[in-house]
């Protein structure tokens, strides 16, 4: 199982980092938008946080020579870099090439079984169903990284599954239960994860008692 962190916030990445379970950063041109510097200078200061984190960046052409294109420079901008191409024809079609050259994709966008399998005989490294907005208009979308996971594993195939746009804590524990490799999620959601009533009231209590246990007086 791996964390990804939604965002490209250095705020976030870094406090991110510290908690010590995040193992990378998705980013898309709504995200980047965000903070109001180039994407260049947001992905440096990513990497200057963390080299090793794996850092998905995402094409903007929505032609194939296009995407084709700004992937191999795109692939410079981080030592583990990913590039997120959209679920399109025209968006397979560059999957396909750059699979060639060694470049790892993740297909994004991915709302049905038959799109993942599309992207998997692409040549596609990662498969981002969203969730979220599947379940934002009726449809489950933990029951389509359910049914992905279980075409994946039929065919012994080694594609991992990114869920994204994913909003709650028990969102995340629910994909991984179905099988989703990675999980991205904004840091607001990492904060809930860690928290628990328990947790709080079990600390305190071990505080108190503390307190009772003779100390040992420091003797010169």
């Amino acid at each position: 199982m791996q964390l990804f962190l939604d965002t490209a916030n250095m705020n976030d990445i870094g406090n991110g980092i510290a908690v010590g379970c995040i193992r990378g950063v998705t980013t898309n041109p709504t995200i980047i938008s965000r903070e109001g510097r180039s994407l260049k200078v947001c992905i440096e200061e990513i990497v200057q946080l963390d080299p090793e984190l794996t850092v998905l960046i995402e094409v903007v052409s929505v032609d194939t020579a296009g995407q084709v294109a700004e992937a191999r420079e795109l692939i410079k901008l981080a030592p583990n870099a990913v590039i997120k191409i959209p679920m399109t024809g025209n968006g397979l079609a560059a999957v396909r090439l750059l699979s060639a050259e060694g470049i790892p994709t993740a297909v994004t966008l991915v709302f049905s079984v038959n799109q993942a399998i599309a992207a998997v005989c692409a040549g596609a490294n990662y498969i981002a169903p969203f969730v979220g907005r599947l379940d934002d208009i009726g449809a489950d979308g933990l029951s389509l990284v359910r049914s992905i996971k279980n075409v994946l594993n039929q065919h012994d195939s080694d594609v991992q599954i990114i869920s994204a746009s994913v909003r709650s804590p028990q969102a995340v524990a629910d994909l991984f239960a179905a099988g989703s490799d990675i999980v991205t999620i904004p840091f607001s959601v990492l904060e809930k994860m860690l928290l628990h009533p328990l947790t709080d009231a079990g600390l305190l209590k071990f505080e108190e008692d503390w307190k009772s246990v003779p100390q040992q007086v420091a003797t010169g």
